[in-house]
């Protein structure tokens, strides 16, 4: 298994195994939908469906890598800086910064 020694040096890497980008894009729609799912939980103050944030971010993102990236997701190695990575990722999106880090 590949090390890393910190999460710059992990992010090429991430953005390797993201080439596509309906695997990108489903990422996206992951991450939102747990933002706003959150924000309508604080808002409303009901708990009880908490446990389908996880669910809702990661189930987009695994069909990505496995319809479309055909390959397995970093969480299963590296969960702590995948998760991190995912939210870089979408920042780096919405900021227009993606295009120049995405491996050519």
């Amino acid at each position: 298994m590949q090390k890393f020694n910190s999460f710059a040096e992990f992010y090429p890497y991430y953005l390797s195994e993201h080439r596509s980008p309906i695997c990108r894009a489903l990422h996206y729609i992951g991450s939102s939908l747990v933002l706003g799912a959150l924000l309508l939980m604080l808002v409303s103050q009901q708990w009880r469906y908490w446990w389908l944030l996880p669910l809702m971010g990661y189930g987009f993102a695994w069909v990505g890598h496995l319809v479309f990236e055909h390959n397995k997701p970093a969480t299963f190695k590296y969960p702590f800086y995948s998760l991190a990575a995912d939210w870089v990722m979408l920042k780096d999106f919405l900021t227009g910064q993606l295009k120049h880090k995405l491996p050519r």
